[in-house]
């Protein structure tokens, strides 16, 4: 895609990214939807005929769905803004420069993690 000795990735490579970058935007924000009506779905799930013990049980799990529902929301909405803040740096020309040591950073890295503000080397520094 782009040779690493050059500072900064050119037009039409940071439209690439772009699309990529909107696209995952999409799914992220559907899978987000997802999770939160799964934690606002508040159905007892039919236990209400069922013995005391059972229900006490189904309540527990359902305390912790809603738990780990609200922790996903949470990260996936970390992942959507670092999604849009990442599209902020191709308009601004600096997206895919390691802010450690200012290389770009693999061209692979940014389609697997295309948020990546770090390059491999800087990663492994940490």
């Amino acid at each position: 895609m782009t040779q690493l000795n050059k500072n900064r990735f050119n037009d039409k490579e940071l439209l690439e990214f772009k699309t990529l970058i909107k696209s995952k935007i999409i799914k992220a924000k559907e899978q987000l939807e997802l999770i939160e009506s799964a934690y606002r779905n508040d159905s007892n799930n039919g236990t209400d005929d069922t013995s005391p013990t059972f229900k006490a049980f189904d309540e527990g799990s359902e305390v912790m769905s809603k738990e780990t529902s609200s922790q996903l929301a949470i990260r996936q909405e970390k992942f959507i803004r670092d999604l849009n803040n990442a599209l902020i740096r191709i308009e601004n020309k600096t997206y895919g420069v390691c802010r450690v040591t200012g290389k770009l950073i693999n061209p692979e890295r940014l389609k697997l993690v295309p948020h990546a503000t770090l390059s491999i080397e800087a990663k492994n520094m940490q």
